[in-house]
């Protein structure tokens, strides 16, 4: 197991301090508070130091961990700033560099993940590696399925590798917001669809289309366009394999998220090789975490990747 973390050469985002129940992160050149339920420990700035930095801080509603309202509340502005912004992420990897636009929702979200900037890196090493090499054999172009793929910072990390994406989402304004970032970034051609996640991998698997790059961040509870139920417990085993149903045989990867508290690596990796079964060529997995500036780590997700 390995614990990963956003690389520094990520300027526009840093998380400033953590400790209790809170997080301060600066995204480009605004400081947002927000809850954090794994911060357990004490802040090591003062709430003044922190109230000198913040523009905005996300008080959650009465909702708030409940299911299903975990995340609900209201923004509360302390100073002046944009309702949207942009950031841009650029890796030392030559080539992987896109644009995303940031909004304060109500669901203490604002459209990125940084946690994630570690799977956008292997997503499109691993991609670019699978383009170069279908160029050399004159194969087609491996073609990456992002599912519950919210605003698309890894459909972008695949489509600058230069694979056929397909981009999936049960909500129609997020995926509009995604087409946005690909548009903001300079990239085109992304395949845009909005539907429930299992409902088409099953139908991929009926009509034996099969995928070089599969890609997973399935929420704890969530809803398909057409009322479908989704409920990480009861349905990622299934959803797992559907993926390997439609993930071709050969020279081809699947990276899977879990955010849910209560689930680790090991589960993940033991979920993973016994949807797969043998068919993998190599299954890692670990811990996404964020570092604030004192060294405090945030343990945010966990990750499995497969390689057939």
């Amino acid at each position: 197991m390995t614990i990963e973390t956003p690389d520094k050469s990520w300027k526009d985002y840093e998380l400033i301090d953590s400790g209790n129940f809170e997080k301060l992160e600066r995204f480009g050149s605004y400081y947002l508070a927000r809850p954090e339920p794994k911060a357990l420990w004490g802040k090591t700035m003062s709430d003044a130091e922190w109230n000198k930095l913040i523009h905005t801080r996300f008080s959650p509603g009465a909702g708030f961990a409940k299911a299903g309202k975990e995340d609900s509340g209201t923004w509360d502005r302390f100073r002046r700033m944009d309702d949207q912004w942009y950031i841009r992420y650029n890796s030392a990897q030559p080539g992987l560099k896109f644009t995303l636009r940031l909004g304060l929702t109500s669901f203490k979200h604002v459209g990125v993940f940084p946690e994630q900037s570690s799977n956008w890196e292997y997503i499109y090493r691993y991609t670019r590696e699978m383009v170069e090499k279908a160029k050399e054999e004159g194969r087609p172009t491996p073609k990456v399925l992002n599912l519950f793929a919210y605003t698309g910072a890894a459909s972008l990390a695949a489509k600058a590798a230069g694979a056929d994406v397909t981009h999936l989402d049960s909500v129609r304004q997020v995926v509009t917001w995604a087409r946005g970032n690909m548009e903001n970034s300079g990239l085109d051609n992304i395949r845009w669809i909005v539907e429930d996640a299992l409902k088409f991998a099953r139908r991929e698997a009926k009509r034996g289309n099969v995928y070089q790059g599969i890609i997973l961040d399935p929420p704890a509870y969530g809803h398909g366009p057409d009322g479908e139920k989704w409920k990480l417990d009861e349905c990622l085993f299934d959803m797992l394999r559907q993926v390997a149903a439609i993930l071709a045989p050969k020279d081809s990867f699947m990276v899977l998220n879990l955010y849910s508290n209560g689930y680790s690596a090991v589960l993940g990796e033991t979920i993973v090789r016994e949807a797969f079964g043998k068919e993998c060529k190599s299954l890692e997995s670990g811990e996404l975490v964020l570092e604030d500036s004192f060294g405090k780590k945030l343990p945010l997700s966990v990750f499995v990747r497969l390689r057939r």
